[in-house]
């Protein structure tokens, strides 16, 4: 099965003052071990929410681009990989070590 691990930050996160070249190393360590394990299908690191683009369909089909994150929230998505592990149990114990070197909040979820 493959399973979505998405790091989450709060609005106000700041990745110049807390992404220090100690958990670089650390992000690096797990994804180094997340290949090494043959598991990892993908990741990427997303570029500031304030760089989106979204696009609105209403009823009529119309579709209106705005700029920005398409929900607005107290958190958003900076990052995630994709893994192909047997259990959701597995991709957890996958999702506390990416939660340990990102020093962030982690969602683990299945692909269809």
């Amino acid at each position: 099965m493959k399973f979505y691990v998405a790091i989450h930050r709060p609005n106000d996160y700041d990745h110049s003052v807390q992404i220090t070249r100690e958990v670089m190393n650390d992000i690096d360590r797990v994804n180094d071990e997340m290949v090494k394990a043959g598991i990892r299908v993908f990741v990427g690191g997303l570029r500031s929410q304030t760089e989106a683009k979204s696009l609105h369909r209403s009823s009529d089909g119309t579709l209106t681009t705005t700029d920005g994150a398409y929900l607005e929230t107290k958190e958003y998505v900076d990052g995630f990989w994709v893994l192909e592990v047997p259990t959701i149990e597995e991709a957890v114990e996958w999702g506390k070590k990416a939660a340990a070197s990102c020093r962030g909040s982690v969602e683990v979820r299945p692909f269809h």
